[in-house]
């Protein structure tokens, strides 16, 4: 039996499985063929826009392809769909062959790492295998490096405003089901320091992080107790992990004071208390306040944990507003802003503003008969749609300050550098180039490998490159609203290369 969410080797579109039997009875499923995985265009959301993307999705890509084939479940529920006439829609000998010979692992991935920086146009990764086996994994890999690397980008760029400060992922229960148990573990690659997602957390190896509910304080006032009774509740359950939502009632005259009140009762006990939490109105104000509350009452180290429809616009706001009011009120703004948590929901997990990323999955090289490769294109009207064709290798160039200067797709084994200036060429534009002068670069570093040999590497150093890559943009690029346009381009050869297939693919036509 198929359950929904199971993602069996059925999770795919009715597309990819009819190409399959197509490449079956024509004798080309065990063709070779190589496509590529990249998207066009970075996330706009409307009032700001990203200037690069986070890669994300690649663990749980290679665990459904390491996990998953066609088995008597599957087989029986393609056998009992029809065509139009009433017949099988997949006949007996497809399906034998879809046991037999469709392994997923027979696919050879060559992929830029989890965490690292890419650009629209960029071939982020190449699948290579079988012609049948390569294009019904078409949706399946979409599906999982999409979101993904949305996911991971916002919370990337969360981490910018956030600067320095812990941000908490707080977005399971608005998210779209299961999916976020992948959109955490972006999140975290994104650089948020932990989630709230139990299951998420546990799967892989971190802490979960949380205060606790309004319903808390709401439970004792309609049970004849009131606010400060359900925080000493919560405090004699957890005396080393105190955060109070202080929100309830009155933030300022009820929340504060008591909370400062069991405060003093913890420390008075042996145990410090760890912050309080807002979760709605004027945060910034709210925030400034309640810092100088607990420093009143001698608590400069209390954390205050920020939440409720927070995004990278927001917080930035935010920190703006705090370190206006900080100084207004005679407290220390950067100290004030090293105190902040941020708990981002809703418009983390739902990338808010830009709901999908538009990458897809493109045929650009078959083995032919004699056992060559041919490199295959797609033309179009709309020039942006021209992919890159041919085998390729993909190169990252540094200036002398470390800055990311560009990205280089090349033929294989074509040196980036040289001795010469480069020219590099629009990826889709014909008759758009640019010189780069040799002597501006300082190194050249091949972004891709097999990704199976990165699986050991783990979360964290996912996020360390993260957070190294950002680093290493121009400013302008990582800037939130309106950012520079970093430039993917093509060598020479490879501009050769795509200009002849083009002419080729035209003439035929």
């Amino acid at each position: 039996m198929i359950h929904l969410g199971s993602r069996s080797a059925l999770f795919t579109d009715h597309y990819q499985l009819v190409m399959g039997q197509l490449y079956f009875r024509e004798g080309l499923a065990e063709r070779r063929a190589q496509f590529d995985y990249f998207f066009r265009e970075n996330p706009d959301y409307g009032t700001h826009q990203a200037g690069f993307c986070i890669a994300a999705g690649l663990e749980p890509l290679l665990e459904w392809l390491d996990t998953t084939s066609f088995g008597e479940a599957e087989t029986a529920a393609l056998r009992e769909l029809r065509t139009a006439a009433g017949e099988p829609l997949f006949d007996e000998a497809y399906l034998d062959w879809l046991v037999s010979s469709c392994d997923f692992s027979l696919l050879e991935l060559t992929s830029i790492a989890e965490g690292r920086v890419i650009h629209p146009h960029l071939p982020v990764m190449s699948v290579v295998g079988p012609m049948a086996v390569a294009q019904i994994v078409e949706t399946a890999l979409l599906n999982h490096l999409n979101y993904a690397t949305l996911i991971a980008t916002k919370a990337a760029r969360v981490r910018q405003s956030a600067q320095s400060s812990v941000v908490l992922e707080f977005g399971m229960r608005r998210g779209a089901g299961a999916a976020v148990d992948e959109g955490a573990r972006a999140a975290l690659i994104g650089g948020c320091n932990a989630t709230s997602n139990v299951e998420a957390s546990v799967v892989l190896g971190t802490d979960p992080k949380g205060t606790h509910a309004h319903s808390l304080v709401q439970a004792y006032l309609a049970t004849g107790g009131g606010e400060l009774e359900a925080f000493r509740a919560f405090a004699r359950s957890y005396p080393d992990d105190c955060v109070l939502l202080v929100d309830t009632i009155d933030t300022l005259r009820s929340g504060m004071p008591n909370a400062i009140t069991v405060f003093n009762e913890l420390r008075a006990a042996g145990h410090e208390p760890v912050g309080v939490r807002l979760d709605s109105g004027d945060l910034a104000y709210l925030g400034v306040q309640a810092a100088r509350q607990l420093d009143a009452a001698g608590f400069p180290d209390a954390s205050i944990v920020l939440s409720g429809d927070l995004d990278e616009l927001t917080i930035w706001q935010i920190r703006s507003q705090i370190f206006e009011e900080a100084i207004r009120v005679g407290l220390d703004p950067t100290a004030m802003l090293a105190r902040l948590v941020y708990g981002v929901g809703t418009r983390l997990i739902t990338s808010h503003g830009e709901s999908a990323l538009g990458g897809v999955f493109k045929l650009v090289g078959v083995e032919n008969a004699e056992g060559e490769w041919e490199p295959a294109i797609k033309l179009s009207e709309n020039p942006v749609k021209i992919p890159i064709p041919g085998a390729k290798s993909v190169w990252r160039l540094y200036d002398h300050a470390g800055v990311a200067t560009v990205d280089l797709v090349a033929v294989p084994d074509e040196d980036p550098l040289g001795d010469d200036d480069i020219e590099a060429f629009h990826p889709f534009l014909d008759g758009v180039s640019r010189i780069i002068r040799r002597s501006d670069i300082a190194r050249a570093e091949a972004l891709r490998s097999d990704p199976r040999l990165q699986r050991d590497q783990g979360l964290a150093m996912s996020r360390q490159r993260a957070l190294d890559d950002v680093a290493a943009l121009d400013p302008g690029v990582r800037r939130l609203v309106n950012p520079h346009r970093y430039h993917v381009s093509l060598t020479k050869a490879m501009k050769e290369r795509q200009r002849t297939v083009i002419a080729a693919v035209r003439s035929r036509a």
